[in-house]
C-alpha cells in the first residue's frame, strides 16, 4: 500500500513539473509574439514616416525619381516581409535607399532649413532608436525561449506539443548595423 502511495506521489509530481514547464513554454512563447508585435509596431512607424519624407524632398528635388522610387519599392518590400529575417534583409535595403535620400537632401541647403523636412528627419531618428530597442527586446525574448526549447528538460516537451526554435532580427551585413544617416 505505501509503494502505490508513493508511485502515486511520484506520478503526481511529474505531471505538475511537466505542466509547469509546459506553460514556462507558453509563456515564453507568447512573450516572443509580443516582442515581434512590438518591433512591427516601430517598423509601421517608420513606413509611414517616409511618404511624408519623400513628398519633402520631392518638392526640391523633383528630378531624383530614381531615388524616391527605390525608397518607395523597399519600403513596400520591408512592408510584406513575413518572418523575422526577410523582414531584417528588408529593413537593410530600406535603409540604404533612406541613406541614398538623405544624401541627395544635402544638395539642397533650403531643404536641409525646411522646418518639416528637419522634424521629419528627427522623427525618423527617433524611431530609428525605437526599433533598435524593439529589436533587442525581441532578440532577448527569443534566446530565453530557444534556450527553453533547446536545453532538458523543455527539450523533452517542446518537440512533442509543438514548441520549435525562433529566428533572430538579426542584421545581415555591417553596412546595415548603421542606421540612416540623419544630419541637420
Amino acid at each position: 500500500m505505501i509503494w502505490l502511495l508513493v508511485i502515486v506521489g511520484l506520478v503526481l509530481l511529474v505531471g505538475l513539473m511537466l505542466v509547469a514547464l509546459y506553460n514556462r513554454l507558453v509563456q515564453r512563447r507568447n512573450r516572443v509574439d509580443n516582442a515581434w508585435a512590438q518591433v512591427e509596431v516601430q517598423l509601421k512607424r517608420r513606413w509611414d514616416l517616409i511618404p511624408n519624407l519623400v513628398e519633402s524632398v520631392k518638392g526640391y528635388a523633383a528630378h531624383e525619381r530614381g531615388t524616391f522610387e527605390a525608397v518607395t519599392e523597399a519600403r513596400t518590400a520591408a512592408q510584406n516581409a513575413k518572418t523575422p529575417a526577410d523582414t531584417a534583409a528588408a529593413e537593410g535595403i530600406l535603409g540604404a535607399a533612406l541613406g541614398r535620400l538623405f544624401a541627395l537632401a544635402e544638395a539642397y541647403p533650403e531643404l536641409q532649413a525646411d522646418e518639416n523636412f528637419r522634424q521629419l528627419q528627427t522623427e525618423l531618428a527617433e524611431t530609428e532608436n525605437r526599433v533598435a530597442v524593439s529589436r533587442q527586446v525581441y532578440n532577448d525574448s527569443v534566446l530565453t525561449y530557444n534556450n527553453t526549447v533547446q536545453t532538458f528538460p523543455g527539450l523533452m516537451i517542446a518537440g512533442p506539443f509543438g514548441f520549435s526554435i525562433r529566428e533572430f532580427f538579426e542584421v545581415e551585413d555591417d553596412t546595415q548595423r548603421e542606421a540612416p544617416k540623419v544630419d541637420f
